[in-house]
């Protein structure tokens, strides 16, 4: 798909972190397109995540619900809509546990009623934005796409039956839809539900990081321009019908990311000092240990990681320690 020719590009969930960062990039590759953001605006949304787009005239916000069929029938019947990057989601793991009916009705009922819609307005290409959770726990093999999903909470269940219903349109409408799956994303303007921007906020408001089990778990880190890059280059090249892994090869224990942090954070702190400001707290009641995947077929399109774990980390830092006030305080949740 050319990025020459003037589109009209629909992101569902665009002022969250990944949403947000996808419309700058929209916006700084392709200034002559339309960008539609439709986002509910829950508490892990903020519209100051798009102060660089807001004054462009290229740029909507039209507040609204993926589960409303009413709302998403009009949004492709008056709009237009080219491209279509489903970023919209129910995210954390944890709250999936306390209430996953939730996230069946926002992951997987939200995106029956945007594919439905979009198929109808005949997109040129729907992109769902899925994860490496959907694979399960592999302590040592890594996965590929055609790797079995065996998901292992309410959150990746929801997504890996979201990703099945995009799948179905295809295989029964040819219906133009790529799926992308990404390790763990980081980055500014993340909520502090996700583990790097809650030990940051932790540490900065002088609390203890809360590590979750033993901290052995590891988790592989892509930096968020980085992942944006790759649903471009699926947008351009990917071919449909497919899924494509946007893997990272920095991986990290938990326990070792909340000493790094802290060592970034706090000035001069020994080693005894350290292990101070580690809390361990309940597990979740499924642990995985890691995620591991391959990205060759993203690799054959030419995406490649470019920000490297130390520079994604010190902007990320840098971010934090700059707009303290973002995100609400953190509390218990």
């Amino acid at each position: 798909m050319s990025g020459a020719e003037c589109r009209t590009a629909l992101v569902t969930g665009g002022a969250g972190f990944i949403g947000s960062h996808l419309i700058a990039a929209l916006a700084q590759r392709f200034p002559h397109w339309r960008i539609i953001n439709i986002d509910n605006l829950q508490r892990c949304s903020s519209l100051k995540n798009l102060r660089s787009v807001q004054a462009s005239s290229s740029y909507t916000f039209i507040p609204g619900d993926i589960c409303d069929p009413l709302f998403i029938t009009h949004v492709f019947t008056t709009e237009h809509i080219d491209v279509v990057f489903h970023c919209a989601a129910e995210t954390h793991v944890e709250s999936s546990f306390v209430c996953p009916a939730r996230f069946m009705r926002v992951n997987v009922d939200g995106t029956a009623i945007l594919v439905r819609a979009a198929l109808k307005a005949q997109v040129r290409r729907f992109i769902y934005i899925s994860t490496d959770e959907v694979y399960g726990d592999s302590p040592a093999q890594p996965f590929d796409e055609l790797s079995p999903q065996r998901p292992s909470n309410p959150y990746s269940a929801s997504k890996a039956a979201a990703e099945n219903i995009v799948m179905s349109y295809w295989i029964k409408h040819k219906f133009p839809a790529v799926i992308t799956r990404s390790s763990n994303v980081y980055g500014p303007h993340q909520y502090h539900e996700k583990v790097i921007p809650r030990f940051l906020t932790l540490i900065q408001q002088q609390q203890k990081c809360t590590i979750q089990g033993s901290g052995l778990q590891s988790r592989h880190f892509l930096y968020v321009s980085d992942v944006t890059d790759a649903f471009l280059t699926v947008m351009e090249k990917g071919i449909l019908g497919e899924i494509y892994n946007i893997g990272s090869s920095f991986e990290i224990p938990i326990i070792q990311l909340a000493r790094e942090l802290v060592k970034m954070k706090v000035k001069d702190v020994s080693c005894e000092a350290l292990e101070d400001w580690l809390e361990f707290v309940e597990d979740r009641p499924v642990a995985e240990l890691r995620y591991p995947m391959i990205s060759q077929k993203l690799h054959r399109l030419g995406w490649r990681p470019k920000v490297m774990w130390k520079e994604g980390i010190r902007r990320t830092v840098q971010w934090y320690e700059e707009n303290p006030n973002h995100w609400p305080v953190i509390s218990d949740e």
